[in-house]
């Protein structure tokens, strides 16, 4: 049992290693419960490297990570457990094409639990209505937009009631107006049902109103954390430079370089 104290996510000293390299180092941070948290940077600086480590995909090199007071579990059955009460919105969808979007949102429940089909069946209505697509139940993802599919996968990422929800790129692909029914989405589904949501993105405009906290990694590293008017309002050359998408400056373009860099 921990306590309502506890933050969602802590991260201590943390060094995540890929191929014999460390990709991010001296990561510490801290996701308070109920909270959003954009976590920003440019493409090939690690975001989705410390997604990895969040889910337990990949085992920090040196220091801990933690969630909701918890050591992120090695053991696979542990780490099963655990998994349950982290929802992940892929940025593919990951939706399967043979299945209907109703069969999409139950298969975690049917896979997970021992629930009667029945109550299986109340359980997706519910999950469809709360991201506004209960009469879509009968629909395969090839008749879907693309704000549409993005939008089940949500719903099945709520299935098994999270209380963290990890968003990885959830606007790739996406209109202005589909991203803003995502963002807006996230938001309410975050106040109404208590969770704790992490973005991971570099659509930072989009981002940023709906978040509480900004991280920005860049160059091996976390940067940058504060709010998000903190954010808008540094004088950090690095910052400002992804900020404004300008291609020279402290983050090197050049993806050789970045990894030479790094390592």
């Amino acid at each position: 049992m921990t306590s309502a104290d506890t933050p969602a996510v802590r991260l201590s000293d943390v060094r995540l290693d890929r191929g014999g390299r460390a990709i991010l180092r001296d990561i510490a941070l801290t996701v308070p419960r109920g909270s959003i948290t954009a976590v920003l940077g440019p493409s090939g600086s690690g975001k989705s490297t410390l997604l990895a480590a969040l889910t337990g995909e990949l085992p920090p090199a040196t220091g801990q990570v933690e969630v909701f007071g918890q050591a992120v579990p090695r053991r696979s059955h542990a780490l099963l457990e655990m998994r349950k009460g982290i929802g992940v919105l892929l940025q593919g969808n990951g939706l399967l094409t043979d299945l209907t979007v109703a069969e999409n949102v139950a298969l975690p429940l049917r896979t997970h639990t021992r629930l009667a089909a029945p109550l299986i069946r109340r359980l997706v209505e519910f999950k469809l209505n709360a991201v506004g697509l209960r009469a879509a139940a009968d629909l395969y993802p090839r008749e879907l937009s693309g704000g549409m599919a993005r939008r089940v996968a949500l719903a099945r990422a709520l299935a098994l009631d999270p209380p963290l929800m990890i968003y990885d790129e959830p606007l790739t692909g996406l209109d202005p107006i589909a991203s803003g029914v995502i963002m807006s989405l996230i938001q309410r589904l975050n106040d109404t049902l208590g969770l704790t949501s992490i973005i991971v993105t570099h659509h930072v405009h989009e981002t940023l109103p709906i978040a509480d906290q900004a991280l920005v990694i860049a160059n091996g590293g976390l940067v940058f954390t504060g709010t998000p008017a903190e954010l808008e309002n540094t004088a950090d050359p690095l910052v400002r430079q992804f900020l404004r998408g300008e291609p020279d400056g402290p983050i090197a373009f050049d993806a050789i370089k970045r990894a030479e860099e790094a390592a």
